[in-house]
Order: C-alpha cells, then sequence, then structure tokens
C-alpha cells in the first residue's frame, strides 16, 4: 500500500536515534568482496537512473544510499562535491545514484526528489542534495510539516506533494530498485558503491575515492 502520512512517524524516533548513534563513529571505508560485472549493473530497471556526466565517460559510479542515512550525507556534504568538480564536471565519471531506502521516511524522502526530478535530473540531484544538508530537521518523530516545507521551496503545492507520496507504481519501482541490490549485487549497508563494478563500501573521502577512479582511468 502507499506511503501515508502515520507510516512516517512509526518508528521515527527511533530512526533518529540510531541515526545519531551511527553518526558518532564512522566505520572505515575500505574494497569489499563481490564485484560485480559492469554490464549486469548497468541493466535496466523499474526506475530509469538519475546519472550526471558524460555517458560515454570511461568510469562509471553508482552509489546506493539512504536518504536518512547520515553516512551518507556526510558523502554528499563533504565528498561529492569534490567528485563532481574533479571527475564528473571533466566528462571523466558517470554518476549514477539508485534508491536503498532503510526505512519508509528515506523511501518517502526519495519518491519526493524522483517527483521534482520527473523531466530534469539535475532537479533531482538539487532536492537530493537539499535533503541531505537538511536531514536533522526532517528526520525526526514528526517529518511531515518539515518535509513540506523543504518541497514547497522546491515547487511543489500540498497537493502535488500528497499525490507524489501516494504514488504507488513510483514506491514500487524504488522497491525493486532495492530489492535487485540486495539480491543480485549484495548490498546491505549505505552508501555502497560500485566503480567499474568494483564494491567500495562507507562514507569514502576523497582521498579514498581517488584511489578507486583513477587506477580505472588508467585501465588498470
Amino acid at each position: 500500500m502507499p506511503i501515508d502520512r502515520r507510516e512516517f512517524c512509526q518508528g521515527a524516533a527511533t530512526m533518529v536515534l540510531a541515526a545519531a548513534l551511527g553518526a558518532s563513529a564512522l566505520p572505515l571505508p575500505a574494497q569489499a568482496a563481490n564485484d560485480v560485472s559492469a554490464a549486469e549493473l548497468m541493466k535496466p530497471d523499474a526506475l530509469p537512473d538519475m546519472g550526471l556526466g558524460d555517458a560515454k565517460a570511461p568510469v562509471t559510479i553508482v552509489e546506493y544510499a539512504s536518504m536518512t542515512c547520515p553516512h551518507c550525507a556526510n558523502f554528499d556534504e563533504i565528498t561529492f562535491p569534490e567528485i563532481k568538480k574533479r571527475y564528473i564536471d571533466t566528462g571523466k565519471v558517470r554518476f549514477i545514484l539508485r534508491e536503498f531506502p532503510l526505512d519508509p521516511l528515506a523511501a518517502a524522502a526519495f519518491m519526493l526528489a524522483r517527483c521534482a526530478g520527473e523531466k530534469d535530473t539535475g532537479k533531482y540531484y538539487a532536492m537530493v542534495e537539499t535533503l541531505f544538508r537538511q536531514q536533522n530537521q526532517w528526520a525526526v518523530a514528526k517529518p511531515i510539516p518539515p518535509l513540506l516545507a523543504i518541497s514547497k521551496q522546491a515547487g511543489f503545492t500540498e497537493q502535488s506533494f500528497d499525490a507524489c507520496l501516494a504514488n504507488q507504481k513510483l514506491l514500487d519501482g524504488i522497491e525493486s530498485v532495492r530489492k535487485r541490490a540486495m539480491d543480485a549485487f549484495k548490498v546491505q549497508s549505505t552508501p555502497t558503491f560500485f566503480v567499474n563494478g568494483t564494491r567500495y563500501e562507507g562514507a569514502l573521502t576523497i582521498e579514498q575515492m581517488v584511489k578507486a577512479i583513477d587506477p580505472q582511468l588508467a585501465g588498470k
């Protein structure tokens, strides 16, 4: 059934507490087992990929993230801008963010980003960035008022906000992306990255991302 406003609030306080505890000690990011075929990774799913950068770039990075994950927010704020400047904007990297919600609230936030960027990938990433930056404002016991306020700043009305969150097809698509990541690619935590199919887990620093990307650019 569609996510509704009551479901957002159920367990929200517990999720916030868990996020706060997890944020105190970020795990050491490292290359993990279970690398995957780049071709398999790029097969179409229920939702179209939201990609940034040249589609013909020699390196493709796929990130699986959850909107309520503090480690994902940390990566988006600290590391991603440098990746964009050094690699995406220069045509070296194609970057794709895929939904891996860890709870209903994260799924709802992704739905809003998808609705915002339905006709413009840039607006999707702008909404994601805004939601990550303001995560501590809406990942709370009563998330609807702050989520609605943020959405209105992105051009939503209360009617379009409600319609987006009632879109069962969109929610099913996000669940399909999440389930495929678990079943086919063994994703178990966020953020998880695949750099041309090579897996890395955790909120990687720019130095760690450089060490992952540059050998791929050099063909090693």
